[in-house]
């Protein structure tokens, strides 16, 4: 998720023009080409049918809807959400031929209603990015747009402790993560979820269990 004007100082999903020009590019050098590989597991674990209706939310160049895509039969949909000019151009020229992916210019950390509910909703590396404050408006959009056993989807970090990870991660983590990550990873998610009306999950690890794609229904 980029932004037009950065409302969260502290946060790392607000992307500048350059990030957001070059950003699956950098992911996958940054990250040795580990990054695309697990983005492509996880997408494989999110049990997609050939119809399912899925938002994307924070959705970037459009990188994990294209994988999404790819599980579509001619009537399943995917919606992608976001609010950076950069990212709207890339997503849309990535599926200029594909009539079942649509774009809509639209903040996901505030409330928002659309007059149609989906199958899947999935939000990838911008949850943690969030106040928790405002992590919770987004738990409440999704709750909002689910259709009645409908899964949310969160690929993100995993819950750990910071003084167990490895030296040079640990580096590494607090050289590039905002402040609102490190809340993030010391909460109990699964509790939240419960708490504002989801149940039923599933865990799925990668990256050495630092990286969780989290299902959990409505």
């Amino acid at each position: 998720m980029s932004a037009k004007e950065k409302i969260y100082p502290e946060s790392g999903v607000e992307l500048t023009p350059f990030m957001s020009k070059h950003y699956d590019s950098i992911l996958a050098l940054a990250s040795m080409g580990h990054y695309p590989r697990s983005i492509k597991k996880a997408i494989g674990n999110m049990d997609i049918r050939p119809d399912d209706h899925i938002l994307d939310m924070g959705c970037g160049t459009g990188y994990n809807s294209k994988l999404m895509s790819a599980f579509l039969n001619s009537k399943g949909q995917i919606l992608g959400m976001d609010i950076s000019d950069e990212m709207a151009r890339q997503f849309r020229n990535r599926f200029a031929e594909d009539e079942r992916v649509s774009f809509m210019e639209e903040r996901i950390d505030q409330p928002f209603y659309l007059n149609r509910k989906f199958d899947k909703i999935l939000i990838s590396f911008v949850f943690h990015g969030f106040p928790h404050e405002v992590r919770e408006v987004v738990i409440h959009n999704a709750l909002a747009h689910l259709k009645e056993e409908g899964s949310f989807y969160i690929l993100d970090f995993a819950e750990f402790e910071m003084n167990s990870m490895p030296p040079h991660h640990r580096f590494i983590f607090k050289a590039i993560e905002c402040p609102y990550a490190f809340d993030y990873i010391a909460r109990d998610w699964k509790s939240i979820l419960k708490e504002d009306g989801f149940n039923s999950f599933t865990e799925y690890f990668y990256l050495k269990n630092y990286m969780r794609l989290l299902r959990c229904k409505k």
